[in-house]
């Protein structure tokens, strides 16, 4: 089974750039999709609904902001859009696929580096996600939760960690947090079972000469339930070509879909 996740950064962006050739040439089972900055009439044509796929998009209710999707090539048996919770789903967010036991989440996070009040709605958003993830962890379904979490979770994870300590995405409480939910035992960061190298990023500023040098930051995760530890067998970061200021992060799984 082949799971894909990317920020696309628009996905009408994404596909004047060539993101839907390159993605049909995957074989993924399940391609997870974060800031698609679009609502759905205007995603009505049929490039974005790619052939030999079942889509599905949440979008945000501002317009030009945010939204998460899925493309599937299995139909799912269930779809979920949003968590429950109204200013959290008016962003588009989240959206879940079940297959049998197996649930795929896109996950869009939101970024801090805005504003202090943005980053005030980041910290609430990950407190009210701590009882949350724990009760998903506990439900008994393999869980694959992909997307943006705009957190660089170690030192390895960004090229200029030291100048970045106070900045969002690398502040110390929200290191900690990711450390609190990966050390739980619950839950796991499935490309660095596999991929304990430095370097390895899935996002780079526009600014300055951030792509050509690879001064970036991981900051792009699959995070899989416990049950799936072992299941993880080949990860990637695909950096041939660049639909987005993101990478596509490309995992396959010993798992039947």
């Amino acid at each position: 089974m082949r799971i894909i996740s990317l920020n696309t950064n628009g996905i009408r962006s994404a596909e004047r750039k060539g993101f839907f050739t390159w993605m049909q040439a995957q074989n993924a089972d399940v391609v997870c999709i974060q800031e698609t900055k679009a609502q759905l009439h205007q995603l009505a044509t049929d490039i974005f609904h790619p052939e030999n796929y079942h889509c599905f998009y949440h979008d945000a209710e501002k317009k030009g902001y945010s939204g998460v999707a899925l493309y599937c090539k299995h139909q799912p048996d269930e779809i979920n859009l949003g968590i429950g919770w109204p200013d959290f789903d008016a962003e588009g967010r989240f959206i879940e696929a079940r297959f049998g036991k197996l649930s795929v989440i896109s996950l869009y996070l939101p970024s801090g580096s805005s504003s202090e009040e943005r980053q005030a709605v980041k910290f609430d958003v990950m407190a009210r996600l701590t009882p949350f993830l724990k009760n998903l962890a506990s439900n008994g379904r393999d869980t694959i939760i992909c997307g943006d979490w705009n957190i660089a979770h170690k030192e390895i994870d960004l090229k200029n960690w030291r100048g970045n300590q106070k900045n969002s995405g690398f502040l110390p409480e929200e290191r900690a947090w990711l450390d609190g939910l990966l050390a739980c035992g619950q839950w796991a960061d499935a490309f660095r079972l596999v991929n304990e190298e430095a370097g390895q990023y899935t996002w780079w500023s526009n600014r300055g000469q951030a792509w050509a040098k690879n001064v970036g930051w991981r900051i792009d995760y699959q995070i899989i339930s416990a049950s799936l530890k072992d299941k993880v067998q080949t990860v990637g970061i695909y950096k041939d070509e660049r639909f987005s200021d993101h990478a596509p992060l490309i995992i396959d799984y010993d798992y039947p879909l």
